[in-house]
């Protein structure tokens, strides 16, 4: 039985795996990039960011029907819950699909086929988080918040994600303002490529709650104690990190620093399809490659639901932390 989890950063397109690829290629007669499984496991091989983000892309093209999308959020949900998630906030890219002609209500209805069965098929508690592409205009991220408006009620907050490098938080000051007087919850990526000063801009002009990714906020002390002293959560994905070049090797990953920093530190997978493990995955090669001990991993696993967006249920939360409290590790 593996330690239980939290997954706060996760993005459901990047869950496809090669096998779900090519069933949904040839159910909506899509025509994929390689010729197999293999050859296109061989391409999941990436420089950087953008070279992630092009394959990423080109591979939503199956994704069509709300049918599709829940296929892709239970293949996923049955692979969390095996590896010791128990609550899942799930992001989701919908400029992606609107521009291929998907609807908004195809994709979100298509999750929620999945999501709202999530906890009695497979134990794992769910929300959706809809994430803007930064490398989109702020006119179009505002078109998405507005499409979004008829299915808020499945979407708990929203996400910023994509191409950081010259797409300054403060792009999106106008439609983050518009979500927060929606009631959703906010959240950005930051510090993974930009700069530490796009963790600050995240925090000062769009009022995140939580920061994905956050790794450079190393490069700034002053930033350092500030995510200390408030409690920011960083939503950590170290595979991900390695398989995009952030860090060399896993084993120069600084997490054992973050966490000595006393920063709120959490372990997630982003893209597992694409980067090569889901949660467990990911705290079992922190734990080989930084030799983490048991407390440490202890610690993380508390962390992940003490930043959660249970607020809603704490009855829940203390479920699941008296869960990590009581796990005994093999």
């Amino acid at each position: 039985m593996p330690l239980p989890k939290a997954e706060l950063h996760l993005h459901i397109e990047g869950t496809l795996e090669p096998e779900l690829a090519f069933e949904l290629a040839a159910r909506n007669g899509v025509e994929l990039p390689c010729a197999d499984t293999e050859e296109l496991r061989h391409a999941y091989r990436f420089e950087d960011l953008q070279s992630f983000l092009n394959l990423y892309y080109e591979l939503m093209a199956v994704l069509r029907t709300e049918q599709d999308f829940a296929d892709l959020a239970h293949a996923y949900l049955a692979r969390a819950a095996a590896q010791g998630v128990r609550h899942a906030e799930i992001f989701f890219d919908p400029q992606a699909h609107l521009a291929r002609g998907v609807a908004m209500g195809t994709v979100v209805e298509g999750l929620w086929r999945a999501l709202e069965h999530s906890e009695r098929e497979h134990g794992v508690s769910t929300q959706l988080i809809m994430c803007f592409l930064r490398d989109e205009s702020a006119e179009s991220a505002k078109a998405t918040l507005e499409a979004a408006e008829p299915y808020l009620h499945r979407i708990t907050g929203v996400g910023l994600d994509s191409a950081e490098v010259g797409h300054p938080p403060a792009k999106f000051r106008e439609v983050y303002e518009a979500a927060a007087a929606l009631g959703l919850r906010r959240v950005a990526h930051a510090g993974e490529e930009g700069p530490p000063e796009y963790i600050t801009e995240a925090l000062d002009v769009l009022g995140v709650e939580r920061v994905d990714h956050g790794l450079r906020c190393l490069e700034d002390p002053a930033l350092v104690e500030r995510l200390v002293r408030e409690r920011i959560p960083l939503t950590l994905c170290p595979l991900s990190n390695v398989r995009l070049r952030a860090v060399e090797v896993l084993a120069d990953h600084p997490l054992p620093a973050m966490l000595d920093a006393g920063l709120l530190c959490t372990v997630n997978s982003d893209d597992p399809a694409y980067f090569g493990g889901y949660a467990g995955d990911n705290f079992d090669a922190v734990r080989a490659a930084l030799g983490l001990g048991e407390e440490q991993l202890r610690e993380l696993a508390r962390n992940s639901f003490a930043a959660s967006f249970l607020e809603h249920d704490e009855e829940r939360r203390a479920r699941y932390l008296a869960e990590v409290e009581a796990y005994e590790f093999p």
